[in-house]
């Protein structure tokens, strides 16, 4: 939000410079971003004057070009060859001097004093375009021959220097989007400071607005009452639709606004003045000479003043006439019903509508506007009569007319203040410290919330309807401490604390620690938003799309749900990552998941579940290119040997996990499931075809997920156990086994245990051959054992016996051949 330094100065008497005001501003919650230097003009058309044109010539060696000599209020003539074929003696023009910078719209242009065609020339004679005053060259500006030569053109154009406060507005501050209530905080703060000063907000009168006729009225209905709280207006005739005056225009610019006519300069003005949007309608455009609020039916078709065809929802709130909408209400205005040159009477709108319509409509078309941003947030019902007043006089002032109704104010519910009981001791105990009662209730005073009833230890307070965010008493004591100042809190020198044991085990620790790990093997964290797009749950066999949390208003199509599953996200990223040609990814995620049950319960809450993932994802090439790195790809082999590594920092073994095929093929091409006690607890796998094809994703993508409440409940009900190094050597043996394709490496590694119980310490697979001399779906399995005993060193007669037992077992029960 920017704010007018010069403007705002128009509603609060005060010397301070920007620098000081934007420092008060700061300190009482409305953060100044930026504060910049302003000028209508840029350069401020300093060096530029009004000059009178004393004789011309044409110039001897040029047909197109004049010579010229300007009197410029001091000292002799100057000489000054000019090529506009409008120039005559006796104009008063606008001259640059030797020595100015004008800023065109080709950059900036510095006058010296030169010779042209031989002729010598003292400035330049400027057209409009020349001093950023319009885009027109077809000649220089004339001036009004009553300005004496020497005037300052800063002086003669009203050129303006101003300092612009870019204010970070929060959503709860809705009251302070206007000058107005930005100066209400400034006048508080002020009064804080100095209370001797008693500072007013200067508020412009209405108290000369008066009905010239009864001519045009037109009656508005309101048939959605949830939706409208209140609708004024009021209509003027015999208008003259042309350019504003310089100060209106100099107020618009001066906060990035550009000025288009005077009706709707002055609708602006309001606007960011007292925070009310208004809108203009041409009243020969209301059919019917009928304003009616509604919501017409669904399927409606509405052109916007943008001439952009939008379909109508059946929520949407509009402002129509007796026969089609004119108006999206609190957003934007129609193509049909707008203020053009031709307008001679117009309707002005001033109204209080429901936030929830128009932010939902808002978000719906995806169109935001100033007045969309006030309304979403929670207008002022109270101040659309003022506020149209103080339009209609700003009409008649610069556009004419006559104000040819009276004003039709339709307020069916009129909202209360809200009444709120505030103590004072609740206050000092959210302070630290004692806040003097006469400070508590002069910064009350400044901010317009009226003290009822005041009693020896608490205030009974009424709060205005512009501040529609205080509603209780932490508000209060928020309004009050802002303007205190939180910077006038005493740090307090002692700290009180409390032993706090925190439950074991610490799974933030956890976390991190697995998150080190991960990241010292090469691997980037990534944070996905938990909103996610429904489309993905729809016609979803494995997530269904009943399953899914909605949310009621979402911010957009994108992120209309929350994710049941961390895999969406992780592809969204892979694949902006390879569009940026950045293909050689390992990726992780720690992130939440959520769940709607279909559970019957009293608690509303019981129906929904959140729980814990940790994501990890990899492909591309195994190593960054490199003169002496592997060329090799990411297989399904690295990504299960990091997968084992986490599961082992967890304290699991290995050993004691089971291994099942994944025959999910929705999501992967093929993958294995890791349980622990019959619970799953991890799965890993090479992403499916038809899924990465879904996220134009053509390289292979091999994704584990890991469900990390069950990891930590795991971990939890481990007990630490320790023993002495052993004494005795381990001794190696292995084995060449050829067996079946369908025997998997765990049922050896399971076989082994079980026929070695006592002496067998590792079972490792070391080499895997396969080829069509050793038999069609055989493979050849080379598998080392380690063997120790606790009590001595193994000889070979008990080695050879414990190998000829697993030998033995192979060929029963596998259909081993040793070879």
């Amino acid at each position: 939000m920017k704010i007018s330094y010069n403007w705002l100065r128009d509603y609060v008497e005060t010397g301070e410079s920007p620098q000081q005001i934007a420092q008060w501003l700061t300190d009482c919650g409305l953060e100044v971003e930026n504060l910049k230097k302003h000028q209508t003009v840029k350069g401020g058309l300093e060096g530029v004057v009004v000059g009178k044109v004393v004789s011309c010539a044409k110039h001897p060696d040029a047909d197109k070009l004049t010579l010229t000599t300007v009197d410029i209020g001091k000292g002799k003539p100057l000489t000054i060859v000019c090529g506009a074929p409008n120039v005559k003696a006796g104009q008063k023009v606008a001259v640059a001097t030797v020595g100015t910078t004008l800023y065109t719209g080709k950059g900036p242009l510095e006058i010296r004093e030169t010779k042209i065609r031989g002729q010598v020339s003292q400035g330049m004679i400027c057209a409009e375009d020349e001093l950023g005053l319009g885009t027109s060259h077809e000649g220089i500006m004339v001036l009004d021959q009553k300005t004496p030569a020497g005037t300052p053109a800063s002086k003669y154009f009203q050129i303006e220097d101003d300092w612009i406060f870019e204010i970070g507005l929060t959503p709860n501050r809705i009251d302070a989007a206007s000058h107005i209530g930005t100066a209400r905080d400034l006048v508080a703060v002020i009064n804080y400071q100095n209370p001797k000063l008693k500072k007013k907000l200067k508020t412009p009168s209405v108290n000369n607005f008066k009905t010239d006729n009864n001519s045009l009225h037109i009656p508005v209905v309101i048939d959605d009452q949830e939706a409208c709280t209140r609708y004024s207006g009021v209509t003027i005739s015999e208008i003259t639709v042309a350019e504003s005056p310089a100060w209106l225009k100099n107020r618009l610019l001066s906060i990035g606004l550009k000025p288009l006519n005077n009706i709707v300069d002055i609708t602006n003005f309001v606007l960011h003045e007292t925070g009310q949007p208004l809108h203009a309608f041409d009243t020969n455009k209301i059919s019917g000479n009928k304003i009616v609020v509604k919501r017409p039916p669904a399927g409606t078709i509405f052109t916007t003043l943008d001439e952009e065809n939008i379909k109508l929802t059946g929520n949407d709130l509009m402002i129509c006439n007796a026969e089609e909408p004119m108006c999206l209400a609190g957003i934007l205005g129609g193509t049909n019903s707008g203020i053009t040159g031709n307008t001679k009477d117009l309707f002005i709108e001033s109204a209080c509508f429901n936030p929830v319509f128009i932010r939902k409509s808002s978000k719906h078309h995806q169109i935001y506007t100033d007045a969309s941003f006030r309304f979403e947030r929670g207008s002022d019902p109270e101040i659309t009569v003022y506020a149209l007043k103080r339009a209609a006089l700003l009409i008649k002032k610069i556009a004419g007319g006559k104000i040819s109704s009276q004003i039709v104010d339709v307020y069916p519910k009129p909202v209360k203040n809200i009444r709120i009981n505030f103590q004072y001791d609740y206050l000092n105990k959210l302070a630290g410290q004692v806040i003097g009662k006469d400070v508590v209730k002069n910064i009350l005073n400044s901010l317009e919330i009226e003290i009822i009833l005041e009693e020896k230890e608490q205030l009974e307070l009424s709060v205005p309807a512009f501040k529609v965010d205080v509603t209780r008493p932490a508000d209060i004591a928020e309004e009050v401490l802002r303007i205190y100042g939180y910077n006038n809190i005493n740090i307090p020198y002692k700290i009180k604390s409390s032993i706090v044991l925190s439950p074991k085990p610490d799974k933030e620790h956890l976390q991190n620690q697995v998150s080190d790990m991960l990241s010292g093997q090469g691997f980037r964290e990534i944070i996905n938003n938990s909103l996610t797009s429904i489309a993905y749950y729809e016609n979803n066999s494995d997530y269904r799309a009943e399953n899914t949390v909605k949310i009621v208003n979402p911010i957009s199509r994108d992120h209309n749900a929350l994710r049941q599953t961390l895999l969406y996200g992780c592809l969204e990223t892979l694949a902006r990552n390879i569009n940026h040609k950045n293909t050689d990814l390992k990726l992780y995620e720690f992130g939440n998941i959520y769940k709607l049950n279909n559970v019957n319960s009293k608690n509303p809450l019981d129906k929904y579940s959140e729980t814990t993932e940790l994501a990890i994802l990899m492909t591309g090439k195994k190593e960054n290119e490199s003169w002496k790195a592997d060329d090799s790809y990411i297989d399904f082999f690295d990504l299960k040997n990091h997968l084992i590594h986490v599961i082992n920092k967890m304290g699991i073994a290995q050993s004691d996990l089971e291994i099942d095929e994944n025959n999910n093929y929705n999501i992967y091409r093929y993958a294995l499931d890791y349980k622990l006690n019959g619970k799953n607890i991890a799965a890993t796998g090479k992403l499916s075809k038809n899924l990465l094809n879904n996220f134009d994703i053509e390289q292979d993508v091999f994704y584990a997920t890991i469900n990390w409440p069950e990891l930590i409940y795991f971990y939890s009900r481990l007990k630490t156990r320790y023993e002495e190094l052993p004494k005795f050597p381990e001794v190696r043996r292995d084995l060449a086994l050829l067996i079946d394709q369908n025997i998997s490496y765990k049922q050896i590694e399971q076989l082994a245990f079980k026929t070695e119980k006592k002496h067998l310490v590792k079972v490792n697979l070391f080499d895997v051959y396969k080829h069509e001399k050793i038999g069609k779906n055989k493979k050849s399995y080379a598998v080392s054992f380690i063997l120790r005993d606790k009590s001595k060193t193994m000889t070979d007669k008990q080695i050879d016996k414990i190998m000829q037992k697993l030998a033995r077992a192979y060929r029963n029960e596998l259909g081993a051949e040793i070879r």
